[in-house]
């Protein structure tokens, strides 16, 4: 029996990575992109250049996998940038770059994959999206929209792909230990900034979160979990309590006593 064949965005570092070589201990065939990879293989990831932003390397990408293997069985989204700042002080090119990355990007590469996925009647599509998709961050606004449309298209999508036996889901995971705060664009804090203090304060609680955060082994194991779903539930959060709890209280609390909550954490 073939290997069943996974396809991930951003598995040069941090979740992708971890979840590539996861998957690769597990059996399957794994590829993963990056832009510009540094190697054809390493742990049992194969590597393919793909930029989430440029549809002519998603659909070389695609092709090179599925000329390899001839199929594609799982995708997997994780493909992201960060962005930090106040939304006013936010330029406009990082605003539509952080969207063609963690939005527009990922609705490439799935558009790219859904035909061979439909011609062998089966496939599932996982998109990692965050906890912050949840909820409108102070700060981090901009980042929680682009979570957040992804979470809400998934919902759709998995409608329009039952007839052909796709699958579709989501995963956000909280605070893990990754370089995405090394890797995101930070609005600067200007002296002259009315934001300067509380966006400075915020800042380095953000970043002690990450630098605190769980280890991608468990996001890992959770991506595997799932992908042994027959039946996969719409939504799924991967973190710690607190994270996974703010979102219930969301639906629970008043507007404005949950926006207090929040600015209590961030200190605010």
């Amino acid at each position: 029996m073939s290997k069943q064949v996974v396809l991930i965005t951003g598995a040069s570092s941090g979740i992708g990575k971890s979840i590539g070589e996861y998957l690769h201990q597990k059996n399957y065939k794994v590829y993963g992109t990056s832009r510009n990879p540094k190697q054809k293989e390493l742990n049992g990831i194969h590597f393919v250049a793909l930029d989430v932003t440029s549809t002519s390397t998603i659909s070389s990408a695609v092709a090179e996998v599925l000329q390899q293997e001839g199929k594609i069985d799982f995708l997997i989204n994780n493909a992201g940038m960060g962005i930090t700042g106040p939304i006013e002080e936010t330029p406009d090119e990082e605003i539509k770059k952080v969207f063609d990355t963690n939005y527009f990007g990922v609705i490439k590469v799935i558009k790219a994959v859904l035909p061979s996925m439909r011609a062998q009647k089966s496939g599932f599509v996982i998109n990692i999206t965050s906890i912050a998709g949840y909820m409108g961050l102070p700060y981090r606004g901009i980042y929680s929209a682009t979570k957040g449309a992804l979470e809400l298209t998934t919902e759709a999508f998995r409608m329009e792909l039952k007839e052909f036996g796709i699958k579709m889901t989501n995963i956000a995971p909280g605070d893990f230990a990754t370089n995405i705060a090394a890797g995101r664009y930070h609005a600067p804090v200007k002296e002259d900034s009315p934001y300067k203090k509380n966006y400075g304060n915020t800042l380095k609680l953000m970043d002690k979160h990450v630098s605190g955060g769980e280890d991608p082994i468990v996001m890992a194991k959770k991506v595997h979990e799932v992908m042994q779903e027959k039946n996969p539930t719409i939504h799924y959060k991967v973190g710690e309590w607190l994270q996974k709890a703010s979102i219930a209280l969301k639906h629970i609390l008043p507007d404005k006593m949950y926006e207090k909550m929040l600015m209590k954490h961030y200190k605010l």
